[in-house]
């Protein structure tokens, strides 16, 4: 997994890059916005670490740009502003997610394992092909249970293989993938001599020596196994002996932060005894300013948090031009030096050096249900599908669970699918509300119903408030959870969906609607770029506007439509012109569904779904 970390921050980048290779992360960092965007245009990231106060471009605007050049890969932003507006901005600039400096190191690595979780990897994995096995969280490997004692290159071009099982890759695409951008790469020849060695580690494990074979003129991939193996990823939380070799490359990171720190210190030393004598200039008054600035958001992080607040208010008092009078100056002089004899003693220990907890399975499922025989048959079932189970007895409690469901922080939990059993319940009324209810949310979230046979009645009722599909309690638990997969589809809400639109905000309330559900999405607001989007994404379905300057949605259709490539492609059109003549020109083009504006939420995704999972049914 490669990173781009853009920080300004020297001393910060460094720590965090240090911390994030330890976990097998390539880190490559740009110290300002425009490095940042020059490397995010030539390298394949499958993350980038933001800051938002950066020279050049700052982190908001970097975020928005690459956002409207088509980049769907996660966003984590830093920002040392705790503040409402700045993460309201973040977010609609097109971040993913924020992380307020001084941050948790560990609490950092959770929201990227998080991030590229959604992005359809599922970290750390166990990796597997046929008597292979690959561990990442606790960098172990074993061929037939025998262990292989690998370099760390070794071991990075025998992941990249695993995770792309199906890909060729070339001696130069290798160096591409595993070396960073201020790392001198290697000659080609080196990456044999990697994989000669890999090689004969495997075959003395009891491997063939082709078990990573060569392509000739194209380069190496793992050698396809047998139709009766398969490859297989299975989730695995870091163990504690991988807690306690991060927490002790945390703790190397903090001795070297120490280190180099004094230069910062230095310079505050240096502006507050300037200013004490009545000769501080504005350079060094905004040279200070900014160390304090980095010190705030750094020194936090390396478990100084009281010398962070106190960096904070040195930022503080040097801001802007105000004249600082001998009162003030005395208290930052006090104020720097505390900082600097809190950072010299060495027993200021981390906040947060704590084993971590183990994260919760992702996919939970809420079972609504009274019948004890019916939940325990399913939780027992249910771990050979990945599943965790929550039970409740009612509906009252069941919307408890799902409203603490909507805080979207790292524990809480989320819900894959809910089960409600309706035989014998004594209020299907409420029952149904909740069937409705979670149908219209966005995203929505997929309810299987357990009714009687013959129960016709409640059939209806659930199919008119949205249920997912019915369950009969004679139905072994596996047959049930397979159902429940069903109703997911995950090739559908991984699809990729490009919106067109000339309108910047209905393009932003489409995005806010459709990535929660998984989608992948490409946004334009020029038409003129259309085709040149459009086979560079290769999206699943397009969803288009129809009025819009120089070229209108329809005309885009019919495009689309004449073209032997793309013909079959869905096509959804977002209109406020709802009159006859254009929605009969709007199918006539050859559009598959036509949504009027303003847009309705859970209407548009259930659409966009519907149209996702009925394209696949026929293509299969």
């Amino acid at each position: 997994m490669r990173i781009l970390l853009v920080e300004d921050d020297n001393l910060l980048a460094q720590a965090v890059a240090a911390y994030l290779t330890e976990q097998r992360y390539v880190v490559d960092i740009a110290v300002d916005g425009q490095d940042g965007w020059e490397l995010a245009a030539v390298c394949n990231y499958d993350l980038i670490l933001l800051d938002v106060m950066l020279p050049k471009i700052d982190g908001i605007s970097l975020c928005r740009q690459l956002r409207q050049d088509g980049y769907q890969m996660p966003i984590l932003l830093l920002t040392a502003k705790d503040t409402k507006t700045d993460k309201v901005m973040g977010l609609d600039a097109g971040a993913d997610d924020y992380l307020v400096k001084p941050f948790d190191f560990q609490e950092l690595a959770a929201r990227i394992r998080a991030l590229l979780r959604r992005g359809n990897s599922s970290l750390p994995p166990i990796l597997e092909w046929g008597n292979l096995r690959l561990d990442p969280s606790s960098c172990e490997v074993s061929y037939a249970s025998e262990a292989l004692h690998l370099t760390s290159k070794e071991f990075s071009i025998l992941e990249l293989f695993l995770r792309n099982s199906q890909r060729v890759f070339s001696r130069s695409a290798i160096i591409d993938q595993l070396w960073s951008a201020d790392e001198d790469p290697p000659a080609e020849n080196t990456i044999k001599s990697h994989i000669k060695s890999l090689r004969q580690k495997l075959k003395a494990a009891g491997a063939s020596y082709d078990f990573i074979e060569t392509v000739y003129g194209l380069g190496y991939r793992l050698k396809p196994l047998s139709h009766e193996q398969t490859s297989q990823v299975s989730e695995k939380e870091p163990n504690w002996i991988q807690q306690q070799a991060l927490l002790a490359a945390f703790d190397k990171a903090r001795e070297d932060f120490k280190a180099k720190v004094a230069e910062r210190i230095a310079v505050l030393e240096q502006a507050t005894n300037a200013l004490r004598k009545g000769v501080l200039d504005v350079q060094l008054r905004q040279n200070a300013r900014e160390e304090a600035h980095k010190l705030a958001g750094s020194l936090g992080s390396f478990g100084f948090a009281n010398s962070s607040h106190l960096a904070y208010e040195v930022e503080h008092l040097l801001e802007g031009e105000a004249l600082i009078d001998r009162v003030q100056a005395l208290y930052l002089y006090e104020v720097v030096m505390k900082m600097q004899q809190e950072i010299e003693q060495n027993s200021v220990e981390p906040s947060f050096v704590e084993p971590l907890p183990t994260e919760q399975c992702q996919n939970v499922l809420l079972v609504v249900s009274g019948d004890r025989l019916v939940v325990e048959s399913l939780a027992k079932e249910a771990a050979y599908f990945n599943f965790q189970v929550k039970t409740v007895t009612d509906t009252a409690n069941a919307k408890r669970a799902l409203d603490n469901a909507q805080t979207f922080d790292e524990t809480s939990e989320r819900f894959y699918a809910v089960i409600l059993d309706l035989c014998g319940s004594h209020n299907v009324r409420e029952s149904l509300e909740l069937v409705a209810e979670l149908s219209n949310q966005t995203p929505p979230i997929p309810v299987l119903v357990f009714v009687d046979r013959n129960d016709f009645t409640n059939r209806i009722e659930v199919a008119r408030a949205g249920g997912g599909g019915f369950l009969d309690k004679s139905m072994p638990p596996k047959q049930v959870l397979e159902q429940v997969i069903q109703l997911q589809r995950p090739s559908i809400t991984q699809a990729k969906v490009m919106i067109v639109d000339d309108d910047p905000h209905v393009v932003t309330l489409i995005q806010k609607l459709l990535e929660p559900v998984g989608l992948k999405l490409a946004t334009l607001c020029d038409p003129q770029h259309f085709w040149e989007i459009l086979t560079k994404f290769s999206p699943d379905l397009l969803l288009l506007d129809v009025k819009m300057p120089n070229i209108n949605g329809i005309e885009l259709c019919q495009v689309v439509r004449n073209d032997p490539h793309w013909c079959k492609l869905p096509v959804l059109f977002l209109t406020a012109h709802t009159e006859v003549e254009t929605v009969e020109q709007i199918f006539a083009a050859g559009a598959d569904d036509c949504v009027s504006k303003p847009i309705v939420g859970a209407q548009l995704v259930t659409r966009i779904l519907n149209r996702l999972q009925r394209t696949e049914l026929l293509g299969n």
